[in-house]
């Protein structure tokens, strides 16, 4: 089981090198975190973008560029569109955004023809390493789904759940998020926390320990679970966090990094290849963890 992020890349490393196919690649920060990548021996990458941008930016940063592919293309959808393509036709095994807004990636994505498409929700997971928490803590979904329903949330606990059995960790605990550990009819969270909950319970979903709703406090300090006399498999120990909607993923995850000390990974799920979709925020240290995780996961 991985209990650091920096485990990650030893796991990586002992799977076969993966091709990894850049979308709009010439980006600072992205060619960076590729650079240290494939010098680790993590993956081999796949440039697809406006050539001449680059070899500019691969100059300043010292990446040597003699034995990397470059795919010369200079409009962003485009060159998504070929990135998917490459994956498509089994050239490479994953995808990473590089200069390019996520809507034209995700229409790449989707397209019908070329896409990666497998008929499952795509949803955002996140893997959190902090000095105030025992082990490491996954978060779902912070980019992807807005306003998530019932449906909608069993499919995003199941693509994070994937995650965590590819990194050996075999019945995660997930706890369902609200501001307040009751079921409230009036508050449609609780409501989806508690029947996703009994779903688990009735192995309907399997393959880990659901538990919700709990408040963030209860759901990873055993002290306040023990305070708030919350008796639960879950409680105190999460693994993995889900969200009510994409809001509160967000300010968990930008919290995590921005002030609580936290380095992070993250990949999206759900399409054919793990897809290493970054914010303009992260560092090129969660950048090149993001890379590791989804070739370690791939």
């Amino acid at each position: 089981m991985i209990t650091h992020l920096s485990s990650l890349v030893e796991l990586a490393k002992s799977k076969p090198k993966r091709k990894i196919a850049v979308a709009a690649a010439g980006d600072y920060h992205v060619l960076q975190a590729i650079a240290k990548a494939s010098a680790e021996g993590l993956v081999e990458p796949i440039l697809v973008g406006e050539k001449t941008a680059i070899k500019k930016i691969a100059k300043e940063i010292g990446f040597n560029l003699r034995k990397i592919e470059i795919i010369d293309i200079d409009d962003d959808y485009e060159a998504s569109l070929e990135a998917t393509k490459l994956i498509s036709h089994g050239k490479a095994e994953i995808l990473m955004k590089g200069l390019v807004s996520t809507g034209l990636l995700l229409k790449a994505i989707l397209d019908k023809d070329f896409g990666l498409r497998t008929g499952t929700l795509l949803s955002h997971v996140a893997l959190f390493e902090t000095p105030y928490y025992h082990k490491l803590l996954g978060l779902t979904d912070a980019a992807m789904n807005v306003d998530p329903g019932l449906e909608e949330k069993i499919d995003i606990i199941k693509n994070a759940v994937k995650v965590f059995h590819r990194l050996s960790n075999l019945n995660p605990k997930v706890a369902i998020l609200g501001s307040v550990e009751t079921i409230n009819p009036k508050m449609e969270a609780t409501m989806h926390a508690a029947t996703i909950s009994m779903m688990n319970y009735r192995k309907q979903i399997k393959g880990c320990i659901i538990d919700g709703p709990l408040a963030l406090d209860g759901a990873i300090s055993k002290r306040a679970a023990e305070l708030k006399n919350i008796t639960s498999d879950v409680a105190g120990d999460a693994d993995l966090i889900l969200a009510p909607d994409i809001n509160g993923a967000n300010i968990l995850y930008k919290s995590l990094n921005f002030l609580g000390g936290a380095m992070s990974a993250a990949v999206i799920m759900g399409a054919k290849v793990p897809v290493v979709l970054t914010s303009r925020g992260d560092t090129e240290k969660s950048k090149f963890l993001s890379i590791a995780l989804a070739a370690a996961i791939a």
